[in-house]
């Protein structure tokens, strides 16, 4: 598997990746998560500007797709995984857990967070797997009460959400 900053011919190639990774959504009874529209082109082009966006290949080879991805921003000195989705043919392989360890290493921030589904299996029983673990409401830092804000007026807490947090050294 080769992780690098996706090239500007494969955002497309993210969008759909995208869609795909959602599908599995639906069965859960979360369709609207199935159906949101994938992050836009520009918006990907600027995460892939800024060196905040990886994806992963097979072998890397010219006009291979993605299998995988992951956007990262910076969030009250920690690297907050914006989003991180594999390909459901290419679910269980690792590829998540290289991209998550691949931006916690470039990023050079002493902590990891992230928000995500409680009660999904590929979400946060995932990321405990991981070396994340939940946080409490009064260890939530001002950037994450406001991602949890903008995710409650999306609609988002519709599901049980948790934010969580993985140290730097925590890794596994």
């Amino acid at each position: 598997m080769l992780i690098r900053v996706p090239a500007p011919a494969d955002l497309t190639a993210l969008r759909a990746l995208e869609r795909a990774a959602g599908e599995p959504f639906r069965a859960l009874g979360m369709a609207p998560i199935a159906d949101d529209e994938p992050p836009p082109a520009e918006l990907l082009a600027e995460y892939r500007r800024a060196g905040r966006a990886l994806a992963a290949y097979d072998t890397g080879r010219p006009g291979e797709p993605p299998r995988g991805y992951l956007l990262w921003d910076r969030v009250d000195g920690c690297a907050h995984v914006e989003q991180v989705s594999v390909h459901p043919e290419r679910a269980r392989r690792g590829i998540g857990r290289a991209l998550i360890d691949r931006a916690e290493q470039e990023s050079g921030l002493p902590a990891l967070t992230l928000t995500t589904f409680a009660e999904v299996p590929w979400n946060a029983p995932y990321y405990a797997r991981l070396g994340f673990r939940r946080l409490a409401v009064d260890e939530l830092t001002p950037g994450l009460r406001a991602i949890r804000a903008h995710e409650a007026e999306l609609g988002l807490d519709r599901w049980p959400r948790v934010c969580m947090r993985r140290e730097a050294a925590a890794r596994t």
